[in-house]
């Protein structure tokens, strides 16, 4: 272990993904989205089990389409991969105003299984602060926890199109997981 006593994991290590879901009139056209955060940092401590996550939103990238629950490969071409990181970028999360998607712990708790753990924080996007909480369980190799965010909560407007008839379900979800964390 590091002098500090801290495990830090990094996109190099760990693995960050977030999902996205179509809804409206014209979503037969669209796909749900699996997207993967390339650049973070997150910090534990040892002792205290205390969490300082940082992200950074223009990091976002396209990992693949998913159709019913399952990768769908071939489903994007390499322009819709760069228009809709674009869209994520510049018309949901604007890194340029808000560079950094930071969670701080307020309290991380042994659950009653003794497989995981119950994490309760504040998460900072797009300049709003809330509090979220959620549980995570041991994989066999490392600690995954997934956390449902309502965009609304933080001041954002889910990404529209075709006059509302394409749109991006206001619910994402976002699995964390971190390897030999157990």
């Amino acid at each position: 272990m590091m002098a500090d006593d801290k495990a830090r994991y990094h996109q190099d290590n760990a693995d960050i993904l977030v999902f996205t879901f179509k809804e409206g009139l014209l979503s037969a056209i669209a796909h749900d989205l699996k997207l993967r955060v390339t650049r973070f940092s997150i910090a534990i401590d040892e002792e205290t089990r205390a969490i300082d996550a940082r992200f950074e939103p223009g990091s976002l990238c396209v990992v693949t389409a998913m159709k019913n629950g399952a990768e769908a490969p071939g489903a994007l071409s390499d322009s819709d991969r760069r228009k809709i990181e674009d869209n994520v970028a510049n018309d949901v999360l604007h890194p340029e105003k808000f560079p950094e998607v930071r969670f701080v712990s307020t309290s991380v708790e042994e659950d009653d299984g003794g497989t995981g753990y119950r994490v309760r924080g504040r998460l900072t996007l797009c300049g709003q602060t809330r509090d979220v909480d959620f549980v995570s369980r041991s994989d066999g190799e490392g600690q995954v926890c997934e956390v449902k965010l309502h965009q609304p909560d933080w001041g954002i407007q889910p990404y529209s199109a075709m006059l509302g008839t394409l749109r991006i379900k206001a619910d994402v979800i976002v699995r964390v997981a971190l390897p030999g964390l157990l």
